[in-house]
C-alpha cells in the first residue's frame, strides 16, 4: 500500500475540502479568510445599495439583506465559501410588488419564498442540476460576466474625469500585483490605495457615501402588518414563487460553478434548504431577500483565495460593522477602486476559452449555439432564469433533432425470398420515430417481416405508437410481423402498452 501523503498548509489536494478547523489552526489560511470577507464586504456595500434603489426601498434594506444572508448562509448553506445576498436578480422580481402593495408585502413575500424554496429542496429541485448542459452553464457564467460589467457602465457616466485616471490606477493594481505577490489580496489594496489617493489629495470624486445614507444601528425583527387572508396570499404568492426559482437557480449555477474552480462538491440539496432559511431570517429582519451572487464569490474565491465557511460569515460580519460603526471611512471610499475590482472579476468570470477560434472550430455547431443563446437571452433580458430557462430548452430542441437523424433501418432478404428482415439501428423516442413509418416497402414485402430491434431501444410511447401503426400497416395487407431482439426494458414497456394506445 502506498503511503498517504502528509497534507500541509503548502500543499492541499486539489479534490480535498479545506475544513473550517484546519483554517483555524493555520494563521496563513485563516488570514486568507479574513482578508477574502474584508474585500468581499467593502464590495457588498454599493451594490446593496444599488439594489435597493431598483428594489424601491430604503438603503438600509438591502444592507441589512446583505449582513443576514451571508451569515446565515455561512451556517445552513451547502457550498463553502460561497457569498449569499441582495441580489439584482431578486430586486428586480419584487419592484413591482414595493410599488403597488409597500414593504410590508415585500417582507410577506420574502418570508413565503423562504417556505418555498425549503419545499422545493425537500422535493428534490436540486437534482434538476443535472438536466442543464455544460455549454448552458458555459453561457450562464459568460453571461453573468457581462452583466458584472455593464453594471458599471454607470459609474463611469457623467463624471469627473480625474475618475478615469483613479480607474486606471486601480485596475493596475488588480492586474498586475496578483503577478508579483498573492499574499495581499489585489481588489483590498487597490481600495486602500485609490482611498488614501482620494482623501490626501482631497479629491472630489463620486464615493460609496454618494450612494446612499449609511445606516447608524443593528438590525430590528420586523412583523409585516398585513391582513393574514386568502386575498393577501394571492398577492404575494406569485412574487413568492419567481424570488424562490430565481433564487434556487442562481445560487445552484453559482454553486456548480464553485465546485468546478476549487475541484470540490458541495450538497445542493442542503443549499436549496438553505438559501430557503437564509430567506427566512431576512424576512423576519425586515430584508429584500437574496440569494448567491456570482460577482462577490468570485471575488472570495477565485481573487483572495478563501475556501470556507469562514470567509462568508466575516463577509456579513464585516458588512454590518463596516456600516454601522466605520460608517464615515466606508463612505469615503471610491466608486473607481469598487469598479476596478467588478471589472476584474468580470474578466476572470468569462469563459475566454469558449470563444477562442479554435474552440469554436472543434465544437459542433450546435453546442456553440446554445451557448450564444444563452448568453444573448440572459443579457438581453437580465433576467438569469429567462437565460438559462433558454438554453436548456434550445438544447432539447437541437440534441432532439441531432439524435432524430442517427436512426437507421436496415431491409433484408433471406434467401428464399419469403421473410424480409428490417433491422433498426439507433434510439428511438418521439422525435426519431417519428418518420419511422415511412421506411417500410410495404407493397414490395413478402408475407412474413420480422422487425429486428436488438441495436435500439425504445424511451417513449411515441416509438410504440409507431410500431404498431407498422404492425397494423403489414397485418392490413395480411402480412405476418414479428419484432424481435427488445431489451428487458423495453419489451416490458411494449407488452404493458401493446394494443392500449388507440
Amino acid at each position: 500500500m502506498a503511503p498517504k501523503r502528509l497534507l500541509t498548509d503548502a500543499s492541499p489536494t486539489p479534490v480535498e475540502r479545506q475544513s473550517v478547523l484546519r483554517t483555524l489552526r493555520s494563521p496563513r489560511l485563516l488570514g486568507i479568510e479574513i482578508l477574502g470577507g474584508l474585500v468581499v464586504a467593502l464590495a457588498l456595500i454599493p451594490e446593496a445599495i444599488a439594489f435597493s434603489v431598483i428594489a424601491g426601498v430604503d438603503p438600509r434594506v438591502g444592507l441589512f439583506s446583505a449582513f443576514t444572508m451571508a451569515v446565515t448562509i455561512a451556517f445552513v448553506g451547502g457550498r463553502p465559501a460561497m457569498i449569499s445576498a441582495a441580489t439584482g436578480a431578486v430586486a428586480l422580481v419584487i419592484a413591482p410588488l414595493v410599488a403597488s402593495h409597500g414593504v410590508h408585502y415585500l417582507v410577506a413575500a420574502i418570508l413565503l419564498a423562504g417556505v418555498f424554496q425549503i419545499l422545493l429542496a425537500v422535493l428534490g429541485v436540486a437534482k434538476l442540476m443535472r438536466f442543464i448542459p455544460r455549454q448552458v452553464m458555459v453561457g450562464f457564467v459568460n453571461a453573468l460576466a457581462i452583466l458584472v460589467f455593464i453594471a458599471q457602465l454607470p459609474e463611469l457616466m457623467n463624471v469627473p474625469w480625474l475618475v478615469y485616471p483613479l480607474l486606471g490606477l486601480a485596475l493596475l493594481i488588480v492586474f498586475g500585483l496578483p503577478r508579483l505577490t498573492t499574499k495581499v489580496p489585489a481588489p483590498l489594496a487597490a481600495i486602500v490605495v485609490l482611498t488614501l489617493i482620494t482623501v490626501l489629495a482631497s479629491l472630489t470624486v463620486p464615493t460609496v457615501g454618494d450612494k446612499g445614507e449609511l445606516p447608524s444601528n443593528l438590525p430590528e425583527l420586523f412583523v409585516p402588518q398585513i391582513p393574514l387572508d386568502l386575498e393577501t396570499f394571492k398577492v404575494i404568492a406569485p412574487y413568492a414563487l419567481a424570488v424562490a426559482f430565481v433564487g434556487l437557480l442562481e445560487s445552484l449555477m453559482t454553486a456548480k460553478l464553485v465546485d468546478d474552480i476549487t475541484d470540490t462538491r458541495s450538497n445542493k440539496t442542503r443549499e436549496a434548504w438553505g438559501q430557503g432559511a437564509a430567506n427566512l431570517v431576512t424576512g423576519l429582519f425586515g430584508g429584500m431577500g437574496g440569494c448567491a451572487m456570482i460577482g462577490q464569490t468570485m471575488i472570495n474565491v477565485k481573487a483572495s483565495g478563501a475556501r470556507t465557511r469562514i470567509s462568508t460569515f466575516l463577509a456579513g460580519t464585516f458588512l454590518l460593522v463596516l456600516v454601522v460603526v466605520f460608517g464615515d471611512v466606508v463612505a469615503l471610499i471610491p466608486m473607481a477602486a469598487l469598479v476596478a475590482v467588478m471589472i476584474f472579476v468580470s474578466w476572470a468570470t468569462f469563459d475566454w476559452h469558449s470563444i477562442r477560434i479554435s474552440t469554436l472550430r472543434r465544437m459542433p455547431k450546435s453546442e456553440t449555439a446554445v451557448m450564444l443563446i444563452t448568453v444573448v437571452a440572459t443579457v438581453s433580458s437580465n433576467n438569469l432564469a429567462i437565460g438559462v430557462g433558454a438554453g436548456v430548452l434550445s438544447a432539447m430542441v437541437l440534441f432532439a433533432r441531432r439524435v432524430a437523424h442517427f436512426v437507421t433501418v436496415k431491409r433484408t432478404l433471406d434467401a428464399t425470398g419469403e421473410t424480409a428482415t428490417y433491422t433498426v439501428n439507433g434510439e428511438l423516442f418521439f422525435a426519431s420515430s417519428n418518420d419511422l413509418y415511412t421506411q417500410f416497402q410495404y407493397a414490395l414485402d413478402p408475407a412474413n417481416i420480422v422487425i429486428d430491434m436488438h441495436a435500439s431501444r425504445l424511451w417513449d410511447v411515441s416509438t410504440l405508437a409507431a410500431l404498431e401503426a407498422i404492425t397494423a400497416k403489414y397485418e392490413g395487407g395480411g402480412t405476418h410481423v414479428q419484432i424481435v431482439g427488445l431489451n428487458e426494458a423495453s419489451a416490458a414497456m411494449h407488452q404493458r402498452m401493446a394494443g392500449h394506445l388507440g
